[in-house]
């Protein structure tokens, strides 16, 4: 892959083989930023898991103390007594047959997280094939299914996130914007690898953790020292 002269010049500011303590490697990340927008901060993880088994499946939420940087545009399946406290709290859409009519007819995705109440789900069901596809299915596991909406509205709002593996046993997160500063990164970074090591499923023997790089959007990847 043919790199640009931003990218190289970055690299060459550390040791790409050397792992780094956080708070060393977030200050590298600040400083090899190579765009002019602001950047997303990643954390990406490579995990000692088999994604084929279902108890070696890696999803939960969490929220960061300085929120991801990016807005969400939240839809709320909720009863009507619900929908003027789902929207007070911040959802951009609540309804119910109202919203799933328009998933149906216009195969309508125009939000970034969907939220529901228990009660909502079996009649959310037939939304499956065009929500699940694009990973906008409510699910326990996220906590997108709650009895306290406007709560968890509030959470996804300031800056609750979502991490799930991949098939490669590989994780993604997001940890901010490269604006926020070292710190607040430091900060965010933090709490991501302590939700990460806790959903560590309990068959796992030796490492579960084999590596952990932390990079921003086009720049190059920083590897970091994590203990277990």
């Amino acid at each position: 892959m043919k790199r640009s002269k931003k990218y190289k010049a970055a690299s060459a500011k550390f040791d790409r083989q050397k792992k780094y303590p956080l708070e060393e490697a977030c200050g590298l990340l600040v400083d090899t930023g190579t765009t002019k927008f602001d950047s997303t901060v990643e954390v990406h993880f490579h995990l000692n898991i088999d994604p084929k088994y279902p108890d070696q499946q890696i999803r939960s939420t969490v929220s960061l103390p300085h929120g991801s940087g990016k807005s969400k545009i939240i839809a709320a399946f909720v009863n009507d007594d619900q929908v003027a406290a789902a929207k007070k709290a911040g959802a951009d859409f609540a309804g119910n047959t109202d919203l799933m009519e328009k998933v149906v007819k216009e195969n309508w995705t125009g939000f970034d997280v969907a939220v529901a109440t228990p009660e909502m789900m079996p009649k959310i069901a037939k939304l499956g094939k065009i929500l699940g596809t694009k990973g906008l299915m409510p699910n326990p596991k996220s906590g997108t299914v709650t009895t306290d909406i406007a709560g968890t509205i509030g959470e996804i709002k300031k800056g609750r996130i979502e991490f799930r593996n991949d098939p490669q046993g590989n994780l993604h997160a997001i940890g901010g914007k490269l604006s926020f500063g070292k710190e607040k990164i430091a900060e965010n970074v933090a709490v991501i690898i302590n939700a990460v090591r806790g959903a560590r499923p309990t068959g796992i023997k030796g490492n579960y953790i084999l590596s952990t790089t932390l990079t921003s959007t086009m720049g190059p990847g920083i590897r970091m020292e994590i203990k277990e």
